[in-house]
């Protein structure tokens, strides 16, 4: 713990929060607000994953399916037309494409063992993308002067640590160098992301174990192969089971840092409202 109270966090000079939980309790709506206040370097993890790590990825299968594409091909192969994806903090659209889902490919599927493959370079990519959080914030500070630090990180964090571990390597550093906080929510959340989820399915990270077992029991319980599986069912199916993998995983990783609820986060309206949350939060850990 970088802070060992309320009163120290608040008198620090430079302030470095990291923040994880469930994606839709209020990660990027806090770093948003801390952004915009003026003083805070917001660093998205999910935007260095998309944009360091698995840009080239998301360019070559957007070049892939123009390459089906007589004009296209033609324009690509003298150099005349440049695609690239257009990801931004708010949009992350181009990654969850590229992650895809495993089914039927006349919906949009993708073989399993091609999903599992961008699965893994997922994986790979976000701790990458999280253990840069440390150079990210000297750069911050000695590059463009910001004194405070938010890290916002991937929904999936809890899927590629072993927060049971105190030599985990991402865990260490992050519990080194920064706050971590965890937005944790109620069951009326759950219920709300599932709804949410259930209107828009996009594909997310998962740990390989945990999908393969979903893999099995979803076909099983369907009666259905890979190339009959519908895409979106899938994923509707696996999420809510998902959440509920995820849940001890993210409380684990609380141990290392203090815990806020979601409504404590929707109550915040500025970047003083955030630093007292915080100090509170500390506090109550003590």
């Amino acid at each position: 713990m970088i802070y060992r109270s309320g009163r120290d966090y608040l008198e620090a000079t430079r302030k470095r929060v990291m923040l994880f939980g469930m994606s839709g309790l209020g990660k990027t709506y806090l770093s948003n607000l801390l952004r915009d206040h003026g003083d805070w370097f917001h660093y998205s993890v999910d935007y260095r994953i998309g944009t360091r790590y698995m840009g080239e990825y998301i360019a070559d299968n957007f070049k892939r399916e123009a390459m089906k594409v007589p004009l296209l091909r033609e324009l690509l192969m003298t150099d005349s037309v440049h695609i690239a994806s257009n990801i931004t903090f708010d949009n992350l659209a181009p990654l969850s494409t590229y992650l895809g889902k495993p089914g039927d490919p006349a919906k949009g599927g993708l073989p399993f063992a091609e999903y599992m493959k961008r699965q893994e370079q997922h994986r790979q990519a976000e701790i990458a993308a999280t253990l840069d959080t440390a150079r990210f914030m000297d750069r911050a500070d000695e590059l463009y002067g910001y004194p405070h630090f938010v890290c916002d990180t991937s929904g999936s964090i809890c899927e590629v640590v072993e927060p049971d571990d105190p030599q985990d390597q991402v865990m260490r550093q992050l519990a080194q160098t920064l706050l971590m906080v965890w937005i944790k929510g109620s069951e009326a959340h759950t219920a709300e992301l599932v709804r949410r989820f259930d209107r828009a399915p996009k594909p997310m990270y998962y740990q390989p174990q945990f999908l393969h077992a979903a893999w099995e029991d979803y076909r099983a319980t369907h009666s259905v192969t890979e190339e009959t599986c519908d895409p979106d069912h899938f994923v509707r199916w696996t999420y809510a089971r998902a959440l509920a993998h995820r849940q001890p995983r993210y409380a684990a990783m609380a141990r290392w840092g203090v815990t806020v609820t979601a409504e404590e986060v929707a109550a915040v309206r500025s970047a003083e409202d955030f630093d007292a949350l915080m100090a509170s939060a500390l506090d109550r850990r003590t």
